[in-house]
């Protein structure tokens, strides 16, 4: 395989790993590192807000307004830009509140006694989605390790944060249903590998017609789906895990992080 293929695919799919990262935690952490995870959800959430502004939006716009005008190429971008939003946010409107991955659970509750079959549904509905989620992701960081191999991986750099905590969720109602940590495992594991597999998809489909336009709407709807997630599940996480000074100042590093290493790396 190419080694500019190699690359974009390998980082996808060690973000999509991350998911068993969380799924080991809840099964062999004795409890929650709210602290820790809140300052990390902060940082992920900063790191995602920083570069989707900064850099994707930014090139989406620089691309588009070349190919089609000033006028043309701004409208084109802040399109594809709500576009994103929109489709993330309709994902989440299908999914009931009561399954949605985005809320949140602790090591704690794998103390609970299991055998509950009624969460067995929630378990794979969260799994499920989560899934749906991470299968965009998985393209955005692809097709952006392509063209700029610096901005893949600050794309890839935050996903594995939050997938941990979507690992766990996943993780605890599927092990409360079956007393199993070795199908909980796996379905953690598989909803986060929607990620390479989107890698894929966007490497056998949309590879073969890569062009400055496809590229720049590209990242302008990328941009839209990463502070979709970064505002309504990261920053909420935070805040329910931890204190709201310690999710913040996670967002501030993640920005200070992300603006550095693009200044080191450009």
């Amino acid at each position: 395989m190419n080694s500019s293929i190699a690359f974009p695919l390998l980082l996808t799919l060690l973000a999509g790993l991350a998911t068993g990262i969380g799924s080991a935690i809840a099964f062999f952490a004795h409890r929650t590192n709210v602290r820790f995870l809140s300052f990390s959800l902060g940082l992920s959430a900063g790191v995602m807000i920083y570069v989707s502004f900064v850099e994707l939006f930014a090139e989406s716009q620089t691309l588009l307004t070349a190919q089609w005008g000033a006028t043309a190429g701004v409208s084109a971008t802040v399109a594809c830009f709500f576009g994103g939003i929109l489709l993330i946010g309709v994902i989440d409107r299908l999914v009931p509140s009561f399954e949605n991955p985005h809320e949140m659970h602790s090591v704690e509750e794998m103390n609970r006694r299991p055998h509950d079959r009624k969460l067995m549904r929630m378990g794979l509905m969260t799994a499920l989605v989560i899934g749906i989620h991470n299968f965009p992701e998985g393209i955005a960081t692809f097709m952006s390790a392509i063209d700029n191999p610096t901005l893949g991986l600050a794309i890839a750099t935050p996903t594995p944060i939050h997938n941990i905590p979507e690992g766990i969720a996943v993780s605890v109602p599927i092990y409360y249903a079956t007393g199993s940590r070795r199908k909980a495992f796996l379905l953690s594991l598989s909803s986060g590998l929607a990620e390479p597999v989107g890698a894929l998809l966007a490497y056998a489909v949309l590879l073969p017609f890569l062009s400055p336009t496809l590229l720049g709407c590209l990242f302008g709807f990328v941009a839209g789906i990463m502070v979709f997630i970064s505002l309504d599940e990261l920053l909420p996480a935070a805040e329910e895990y931890g204190e709201h000074h310690i999710s913040i100042y996670g967002v501030v590093t993640g920005m200070a992080l992300m603006a550095v290493s693009l200044i080191v790396f450009s």
